[in-house]
């Protein structure tokens, strides 16, 4: 099997694909980049890991259910959307590979064998997968969202990469929620485009570095006021290191607000239309 790509993808707010009518803006930009992601693979996956901005643990800590529930960690949705399911089957044995992968890099990591899949692993996946057909695992981020950490880890299961594994770093490239709107304009748009150039024109150690340093960014905490939204991304480019990334979703008026927002891939063979 060829050697999968890695994303970083913008997943939206709450269960969107679902409300797409209840909600402000026009959503088909987001759906597109995610529904292309299959044709963009040019195979199905053994498994995805996802890395969520909505699981947080003190170290990384890998789900090992082999049937994850769904959790519905939204709040002042309609009441059906809280009897969403997204039965993708654990992969059990992806963790343990991925364990293994981490204890030779020195990490230290964690099991959690209870966990059940988060809206930013189901939601997307369900536009990406709709089947709920490929399994499915989630690792967490590290609390006190140190890049460095994160790009690190990124390395360690850069193998999982050759064995057909997609590993999907799902947060959010604008994430304040009391700045959605004309406040929010300018910061988004000034953050996206250092986000590009940082991503899309450097690679490998050059670019670690400059993420690295990504709160002197223009825009950079009034987009981000905490990182967990961003750091997700760390990991998947930690895993590409010197594959070049592809700009997959960009939007200028995300949910109807004028905020700006982006989706990237790295390593793509097939480029987005």
């Amino acid at each position: 099997m060829s050697r999968l790509p890695t994303y970083f993808i913008s997943h939206g707010g709450g269960p969107w694909p679902w409300i797409k009518d209840l909600l402000p803006g026009d959503w088909t930009l987001l759906e597109s980049s995610l529904r292309a992601i299959p044709s963009q693979l040019g195979t199905t996956p053994t498994a995805v890991l996802a890395v969520s901005a909505h699981w947080e643990r003190q170290e990384f800590t890998l789900q090992t259910a082999p049937s994850p529930p769904t959790l519905h960690d939204y709040g002042g949705f309609p009441d059906f959307t809280y009897a969403i399911q997204y039965p993708a089957p654990g992969s059990p044995a992806v963790a343990e590979r991925t364990g293994e992968l981490l204890s030779r890099a020195g990490l230290r990591w964690g099991t959690d064998d209870q966990r059940g899949f988060d809206h930013g692993t189901f939601v997307p996946l369900h536009v990406v997968y709709p089947d709920a057909e490929v399994p499915v695992l989630q690792m967490s981020i590290r609390s006190g969202y140190d890049p460095a950490a994160h790009i690190e880890v990124g390395r360690a299961i850069a193998p999982l990469r050759d064995e057909g594994v997609l590993i999907l770093g799902s947060g959010l490239s604008y994430h304040n929620l009391t700045a959605i709107g004309p406040v929010g304009v300018q910061p988004s748009a000034d953050f996206d485009n250092w986000l590009h150039e940082t991503l899309v024109d450097h690679v490998g150690a050059t670019r670690s570095e400059r993420l690295l340093r990504w709160e002197s960014a223009p825009g950079a905490r009034r987009s981000h006021p905490s990182a967990d939204h961003l750091i997700p991304l760390m990991v998947a480019v930690g895993a590409a290191e010197d594959d070049p990334a592809t700009l997959t979703y960009h939007d200028t008026d995300l949910m109807g607000s004028g905020i700006t927002a982006s989706s990237f891939g790295f390593g793509l063979r097939t480029q987005p239309a």
